[in-house]
């Protein structure tokens, strides 16, 4: 018989994939950034501004991992207190939907569980 997981350790094991991608990147933390991600993340934005026009950019795991290894995200770090709001919005079996809204950066983020734990697969993400 396998034995269930309450609902609250699902959800810390959730926030906490979520805290090692973000503090990851502004931390330059690679080790973290890796963990967190799945193999497949699938990491999308489309135009930041409305000038931009409507092509959507992707970013695969290993360029999110060598970017943030180079420290790519310390240059948009916000300064002590920074604020990493975390809501999961909905778990269901193996797979969760999370918002994170961030002093930098506002993402939708889709996780799913593997033997390794929870994994971000999708994220969407904009400038707050």
């Amino acid at each position: 018989m396998a034995l269930a997981v309450s609902a609250d350790v699902e959800h810390a094991a959730i926030v906490a994939t979520v805290l090692d991608y973000f503090e990851g990147w502004f931390d330059g933390d690679a080790e973290r950034m890796e963990r967190a991600l799945h193999q497949g993340l699938a990491k999308r934005s489309l135009g930041q501004v409305a000038s931009a026009g409507a092509e959507l950019r992707g970013v695969t795991k290993e360029q999110m991992v060598a970017a943030t290894a180079a420290g790519e995200g310390k240059e948009v770090a916000p300064g002590p207190g920074r604020r990493i709001d975390v809501t999961v919005v909905d778990v269901h079996g193996n797979i969760a939907s999370v918002v994170v809204d961030s002093d930098v950066y506002r993402e939708y983020v889709h996780l799913v569980r593997t033997g390794d734990g929870w994994e971000i697969v999708n994220a969407l993400w904009h400038f707050t």
